[in-house]
């Protein structure tokens, strides 16, 4: 598909819009305007070729209301929304880059960095990684919000079990950084075997025994997730939880 340079504009001066913004000018496409909340966005899809709507996804649906339909192509960043939200605009698609964009630099060179993209809808998305470099896979409105969730387990529930991490590592003396390295590695092996395969600890080889020290020494606090996610690993690892483990009771 050609990547020839487009014109594009934002609405949602954000870290995802500014991030796709610069991303795009990088690779020579132009940059018509970036329009923010006090900015009147009647004729934002007049006279360009493509409008993103960099919004949060409660608002896609009123922004894109507010909008009257002309030339541009209108896409939205959601990873769950799905294309209706975009009525009544005609051509229509969705965009989703699979990585975190924390500011606007880091996340221009997190786009231009191989990324990966979740798209549905016109084919402007698919030039729109064509130009970045990136590689996209369809995602349809009716596997959007699973995918979202797995989204959000990849990357938010991942920091909240770092986040216990760090609660203990001080709770015992020892520097949260000193586990990086083995959840680092841990990633690495998933990346290379699959999860089943890079699966080791107590819960993978049945070691009961310890499982139940563990739940013992931890705060109250801290053992549902412990528990939680120690039965995961037994099922992964095809291993029946004893019913005599019960970590409310530890």
């Amino acid at each position: 598909m050609p990547t020839s340079a487009l014109r594009f504009r934002v609405i949602g001066p954000g870290r995802a819009g500014r991030s796709l913004a610069l991303a795009l000018e990088t690779v020579g496409w132009t940059l018509d305007r970036l329009i923010g909340r006090a900015d009147d966005p009647t004729s934002a899809a007049t006279g360009t070729d493509l409008l993103v709507l960099a919004v949060p996804d409660r608002s896609i649906a009123e922004v894109a209301a507010s909008v009257n339909p002309g030339d541009a192509v209108v896409v939205h960043l959601a990873g769950s929304r799905p294309l209706t939200d975009l009525r009544p605009h005609v051509r229509v698609g969705s965009l989703h880059p699979l990585v975190s964009l924390p500011d606007p630099d880091i996340g221009a060179a997190r786009l231009l960095d191989r990324c990966d993209f979740a798209i549905d809808g016109d084919p402007i998305v698919e030039r729109i990684v064509a130009a970045l470099g990136g590689v996209g896979f369809v995602v349809g409105d009716d596997r959007r919000a699973r995918y979202h969730a797995t989204a959000a387990i990849a990357s938010n529930h991942l920091v909240a079990l770092a986040a216990q991490v760090e609660r203990l590592a001080e709770s015992v003396g020892v520097p949260a950084a000193a586990y990086w390295r083995l959840m680092d590695t841990t990633l690495d092996n998933v990346g290379e075997r699959g999860a089943r395969a890079a699966l080791t600890g107590p819960a993978a080889r049945g070691d009961w025994a310890t499982i139940q020290a563990h739940l013992r020494a931890l705060p109250p606090d801290e053992r549902a997730l412990y528990g939680a996610l120690s039965r995961a690993a037994a099922t992964l690892a095809g291993l029946e939880w004893p019913p005599d483990l019960v970590e409310d009771d530890a």
